[in-house]
């Protein structure tokens, strides 16, 4: 794992100020500690990139003033610096909004090493979230200053306390927009069991009924959920094929009471009528997609619905089942997802970033960036993907996504021109998070 640690190298930040960063991480990140350095650092931080990306377009000769944990001046320099404002030179990168990861779980890790199943099952969730803590901190080194987590998969509420801890200081990590337990239709999820007299404990939330959606609906509220998640369609055909599993209806009560709370529905669909449910239900986003048609696509766009395609997921499964990448033809699966993504290209539809990570490893977030541009998307196309497109689409482009006066100070500066080459994204040399630097 990529250890966090102060930037020295590139910056000429006062020895004073690099040592107070440096206590922030050596002592585990208490909050006691935080607090006490959070109120130390009051001065201003000018940023000086060869290139800034604001969230929509590259720009030279753009300097950023951070202070405090806002964005207060963000262009060509034509402003006065305060005696005290601390400057950082960043030779030869480029300075982005912080990265928006769409799709995360950070209470599961890689299925090549523990299954899903037996995460569930067989792990404890004190083990769990030790795990997710070690994944939070994973995350903000690579850049990802803000994920959008879909679902505790059987950890019942740990998110909220893993967003706690992180916004206290206990422990390092991005944002969390999170979304507790993810909502199924009784009996349609797992794991099962061979045995129909067991009822194993479930990785999400089983509801009947219209009555019970909405009460599982503002119980999730209640617990702290940012998004609402459902499942539209699950593996509970007769023959174990995808199938939906809510109606239209069903679904729009749960959009309904979310909307009431200034909250999002967000659907897992990969069946046409799945998706055409939940897209008319007024659900936000459609995660997956994989078998969406031409139809499907078109009521996306016409409804504002956005496509997080998790492309890094099914690329990921594939090798774990044996595919040798660029050895082995391709799958029909991912020739199908090759296919569908270039469609919805094509047709226009918001497409934002985010890749199922906890499928693959925390702090490779970046793979379904570079899968992005593999796919057909340019590498600036992705960049807006992953900030201020994500923003947007999740509710939160008046506070972070873009680098524009007023917005929170959520920064990553990397090395190279990622508007060129998307890899230079995993080149991370500065994170700022909230107007502190953690890397």
């Amino acid at each position: 794992m990529k250890k966090m640690r102060p930037i020295l190298s590139t910056t000429l930040l006062a020895s004073s100020l690099v040592s107070l960063f440096a206590t922030l991480l050596s002592t585990n990140s208490s909050a006691q500690t935080t607090s006490q350095i959070t109120n130390q650092i009051t001065s201003s931080i000018l940023l000086k990139p060869d290139r800034v990306f604001d969230g929509q377009q590259m720009h030279s000769d753009w300097v950023v003033l951070v202070q405090n944990n806002k964005i207060v001046e963000a262009g060509a320099m034509r402003f006065k610096l305060a005696a005290d404002t601390k400057v950082i030179e960043l030779k030869g990168m480029t300075l982005m909004p912080g990265l928006i990861e769409g799709h995360s779980h950070l209470l599961l890790h890689p299925y090549n090493e523990v299954s899903w199943d037996d995460q569930v099952l067989k792990e404890s969730r004190a083990e769990r979230v030790i795990r997710a803590a070690n994944h939070a901190k994973a995350t903000l080194a690579a850049g990802f200053t803000t994920v959008r987590d879909l679902g505790t998969e059987g950890a019942e509420y740990d998110d909220v306390g893993l967003k706690k801890a992180i916004e206290k200081g206990v422990i390092l990590g991005p944002r969390m927009i999170i979304a507790t337990k993810a909502l199924v239709a009784k009996g349609a999820y797992g794991p099962k069991s061979v045995n129909p007299d067991l009822d194993l404990p479930q990785g999400a939330a089983e509801v009947s009924g219209v009555e019970q959606i909405a009460h599982e609906v503002r119980t999730q509220i209640g617990k702290g959920a940012d998004v609402i998640k459902v499942y539209a369609d699950y593996r509970a055909g007769r023959d174990g094929e995808a199938a939906p599993i809510f109606s239209t209806e069903e679904m729009a009560v749960m959009a309904t009471i979310a909307k009431s709370g200034n909250r999002q529905l967000v659907a897992h669909a990969s069946t046409p009528e799945g998706m055409l449910r939940a897209i008319n239900a007024g659900v936000s986003t459609i995660e997956h997609g994989d078998s969406a048609t031409e139809e499907v696509f078109k009521r996306m766009r016409e409804k504002g619905v956005t496509l997080c395609p998790t492309l890094a997921a099914g690329d990921a499964i594939e090798q774990y089942r044996g595919w040798k990448k660029t050895i082995d033809p391709v799958p029909a699966r991912i020739l199908a997802k090759r296919q569908s993504f270039a469609l919805a290209l094509k047709l226009g539809v918001n497409i934002c970033m985010g890749g199922d990570v906890g499928v693959y490893a925390h702090g490779d977030n970046a793979r379904e960036m570079e899968l992005m541009v593999d796919y057909g998307m340019s590498a600036l196309e992705v960049l807006r993907s992953a900030t201020s497109v994500n923003a947007k689409a999740f509710g939160y482009a008046e506070k972070i996504g873009s680098i524009k006066k007023g917005l929170l100070a959520d920064l990553v500066a990397v090395e190279g021109d990622p508007s060129k080459d998307i890899q230079a994204v995993r080149r991370v040399k500065l994170v700022m998070k909230d107007g502190k630097i953690y890397l």
